[in-house]
């Protein structure tokens, strides 16, 4: 398999040109347009079908395949601004973005070029909805909550259902399936509405070929009214001559800040793109003394925030990204020995010793001991020239089989004679950059 991603228009638009096909008991008011100027979008506001965008208060957001843009102040509605956002006060957001180059939290630069522009859809928590599926190992797992919004990830195991689906199991026994580990706090005059949602979700998600596919939040309004306000989507461009027609002319852009990668930023990219996992690298400083292994996007965002307030200099932390999903042991081990390649190819200029933080929350599906294989591989390889800058290691996990994970490489790193301390959930995900700092000079 081979993930693409493609922006969050294009998902939009997948979903209402196929609406009526799979979701026939639900309605989609598909009002959405991609834009990459002020201009362009007064002028689509003069085209037949898009007199909305004149009557309508907007929402605009950033459309450049990179997440958490409400935390890098990148969504433009109402709730932001005094009154509704018009036509005018949507075109000159975008114009005075476009303006400049723009630098998000995960420490990548680039120009922002495409915009989608929506109306807003007033609704309240209680109608926010989480619903993802996506592949790992053999299976198709979907997620479902009761709970959709930017803090889904904390508390995943708590809030989030999975359901792990055999990839050649029987229509009705999928659908049995789901409603029978549909969420237990679903609200009773919703519970059916979201099951057959659930349903018909998984069905376009396997048909059309996703790799992954997420709606968050999924609002669900009054008379079956739904409303998809955030969606993150990969296809498998391996059934790309099989999906003509369902997909037509499919763009699968580059992400932001990716254009002028290095070659060991490429490298991670192209396995990536193979994986069904998610393998992403952004290398900030190649001098820097901080570097990182994090599992999970959303922690990742943690730690570099956290290096970055306690170093006192985010000039120290090195790179910025995450294996997640899932990763195979093989795919692990080419993530850290591109990291440990990097990190020891240049003595700290001020004489101190390296930091590796190997972090992470607690996985939701992703086999600690599994990957932590992958990693002492890597160690066992790259022992001597991590010695060679000094590194001391700081490893936190939870999740599937963390307890052998932790043991397991902490034996490795005693054996090869590795400075390494390791900790279980017990310890608060980011404790480990305080104690790195402290013991790191």
């Amino acid at each position: 398999m081979a993930q693409r991603s493609i922006r969050e228009f294009s998902g939009k638009e997948l979903f209402a040109k196929h609406w009526k096909k799979y979701f026939s008991g639900f309605h989609y008011d598909f009002k959405s347009v991609l834009v990459s100027s002020g201009e362009e979008l007064r002028k689509k506001a003069e085209q037949h079908g898009f007199e909305w965008l004149k009557q309508e208060s907007l929402v605009v957001k950033p459309d450049m395949l990179f997440g958490q843009r409400g935390k890098n102040g990148l969504v433009l509605f109402k709730d932001k601004k005094p009154g509704d956002v018009s036509l005018d006060v949507a075109a000159d957001w975008i114009d005075e973005k476009i303006s400049h180059p723009v630098t998000i939290l995960s420490g990548q630069n680039g120009e922002l070029t495409h915009f989608i522009v929506e109306p807003f859809t007033p609704h309240t928590e209680e109608q926010e909805y989480y619903i993802s599926a996506t592949t790992v190992g053999e299976d198709d797992v979907l997620y479902m909550s009761t709970e959709g919004g930017v803090e889904i990830e904390d508390g995943w195991e708590e809030k989030v259902i999975e359901v792990t689906i055999p990839i050649n199991m029987q229509e009705a026994n999928m659908e049995h399936l789901i409603r029978a580990n549909a969420p237990t706090n679903l609200p009773a005059d919703k519970r059916e509405a979201f099951v057959s949602f659930a349903i018909d979700f998984f069905r376009f998600y396997r048909d059309l070929n996703f790799a992954y596919l997420e709606i968050n939040p999924l609002v669900m309004l009054e008379n079956n009214n739904m409303a998809i306000l955030d969606l993150v989507a990969r296809l498998d461009d391996t059934a790309a001559y099989l999906m003509v027609e369902e997909w037509g002319n499919i763009e699968f852009p580059t992400a932001f800040g990716m254009e002028d990668q290095s070659a060991e930023e490429k490298a991670i990219s192209a396995a990536d793109a193979k994986s069904g996992a998610s393998l992403k690298l952004t290398i900030l400083n190649p001098m820097g003394r901080i570097w990182t292994m994090v599992a999970g996007g959303g922690a990742s965002v943690v730690y570099a925030d956290t290096i970055a307030d306690l170093s006192g200099n985010v000039a120290e932390l090195a790179n910025y990204g995450e294996y997640s999903g899932g990763p195979t042991t093989d795919e692990t081990k080419f993530y850290a020995d591109t990291i440990f390649d990097l990190m020891s190819r240049f003595k700290d200029p001020k004489g101190r010793g390296k930091i590796l933080i190997i972090g992470g929350a607690i996985a939701n599906f992703t086999d600690v001991a599994k990957t932590f294989k992958g990693i002492i591989q890597s160690l066992e390889e790259y022992a001597d020239k991590l010695k060679s800058v000094g590194v001391k290691i700081y490893v936190r996990r939870g999740g599937p089989n963390y307890k052998k994970g932790l043991k397991d490489i902490k034996a490795a790193a005693d054996r090869l004679g590795l400075y390494m301390e390791v900790y279980g959930p017990e310890t608060h995900v980011t404790d480990i950059v305080r104690m790195s700092l402290e013991n790191g000079e």
